[in-house]
């Protein structure tokens, strides 16, 4: 059984991506979500979370060329328990594996997101936000 988590956050630090010897590439960051709310006095409550992620090949590539530290993103993926030994005692944590991953254009930012082509490392055009045009119906000016 296989279930996909989603989560909207902002990038902790630039991510910087690993070449693991079968060829692919690993990149591993950390995305902070932050919650708000109101308490019984109708104070602002914040609380902020920390989640591992780990992208793989070709999505890898694309988000260490295109995302920065502090772009807000949308991450998907599935849940992963990670277990290692360290000084002879057994270590475990769980990180979100990323199948895909974009900026949020919730509370757009101006900026540029990178495709890398297939296989040979070099990129292929740019997106950016469009800039809105200007609507005749609401100018200062009018129309006739």
């Amino acid at each position: 059984m296989s279930s996909t988590v989603t989560i909207i956050g902002n990038l902790t630090a630039k991510p910087e991506k690993k070449n693991i010897k079968s060829g692919s590439s690993l990149l591993n960051f950390s995305v902070a979500v932050n919650r708000r709310w109101r308490d019984k006095q109708d104070n602002w409550e914040e609380q902020t979370s920390f989640f591992d992620v780990t992208a793989w090949g070709e999505l890898a590539d694309n988000i260490e060329a295109s995302l920065d530290k502090g772009t807000r993103v949308i991450v998907t993926g599935r849940l992963e328990q990670q277990t290692w030994e360290k000084d002879g005692k057994n270590q475990s944590k769980v990180v979100l594996v990323a199948e895909d991953i974009g900026p949020s254009l919730r509370k757009a930012q101006v900026g540029e997101i990178t495709k890398t082509l297939s296989g040979n490392g070099n990129t292929q055009g740019k997106f950016a936000p469009k800039k809105q045009a200007s609507n005749p119906l609401f100018d200062e000016e009018e129309p006739f």
